[in-house]
């Protein structure tokens, strides 16, 4: 069974840091980091997929040039490397899979989740 590992979730000041890591028990291509805070849908924040120089990323508009998403075939895994964290960017974090091409932020285009760790930013 495929297992999505999260790490690095904590609390942390506005205007701070975290990296958070997942490491998958295979090869996926196309990986994504998914947010939820309580009482809202699932949000896409980042995805990545092969290609050219750190390959092909996408990221939501409300974290564009504070987050950055990479990651390590050789360990399958992938990082969230997140700056200036500000209150609303509190939920839990969600690694998430899929085969297939490209760099969606649909939840439903992924097939395979972790279980979450959680990001708390005290304003």
């Amino acid at each position: 069974q495929v297992q999505l590992v999260e790490s690095g979730g904590g609390s942390v000041q506005a205007g701070g840091s975290l990296t958070l890591s997942c490491a998958a028990t295979k090869y996926f291509a196309s990986m994504a980091w998914f947010r939820q805070a309580p009482g809202t849908e699932r949000e896409g924040v980042a995805s990545i997929y092969p290609g050219p120089g750190n390959g092909l990323i996408n990221y939501a508009d409300s974290v564009k040039g504070r987050f950055t998403i990479s990651r390590e075939n050789a360990n399958n895994t992938i990082y969230l490397q997140m700056n200036s964290l500000k209150p609303e960017d509190t939920a839990v974090y969600i690694c998430a899979a899929r085969l297939g091409f490209g760099t969606p932020l649909l939840p439903t285009t992924y097939t395979d989740w972790g279980q979450g760790t959680q990001v708390t930013v005290s304003s």
